[in-house]
């Protein structure tokens, strides 16, 4: 089992704030385009696929698989930060927790969880 670790506050931008707030109610939320049909993450207000303007919040599953991986193993508490092939499509940069970083693999399942840090809660993963 993994320790848990300080984790630093983000400072929000108006593009991020949604973000922030969906992740303070338990909740990941991801921009939508309506125009093309797709997810994103980063949150931004320009699709990155199609460059329309026509995008909206959506609560996601919080379902993914491992799409890579990598173990800090010589930090003060060992952690490990994983691409996460989110349900929806895109490709998210997060932390995965409580498990034994030695049995993680890529392709592996994993669903979203949070951890506290001051002031609010960040989107983190733990591998089924």
């Amino acid at each position: 089992m993994s320790k848990s670790r300080d984790i630093i506050a983000p400072t929000p931008s108006p593009e991020t704030e949604e973000f922030w707030r969906s992740a303070r109610e338990k909740r990941l939320a991801l921009k939508y385009c309506s125009s093309c049909k797709k997810h994103h993450y980063y949150p931004r207000a320009i699709c990155p696929h199609c460059f329309s303007d026509s995008t909206e919040w959506r609560d996601a599953q919080g379902e993914g698989t491992i799409h890579a991986f990598s173990v800090m193993r010589r930090a003060p508490v060992p952690y490990a930060v994983a691409y996460i092939e989110l349900a929806e499509g895109p490709l998210m940069l997060s932390n995965l927790v409580n498990c034994d970083f030695n049995k993680v693999r890529i392709g592996q399942g994993v669903r979203l969880c949070f951890s506290d840090f001051e002031g609010g809660k960040l989107p983190v993963f733990e591998p089924l």
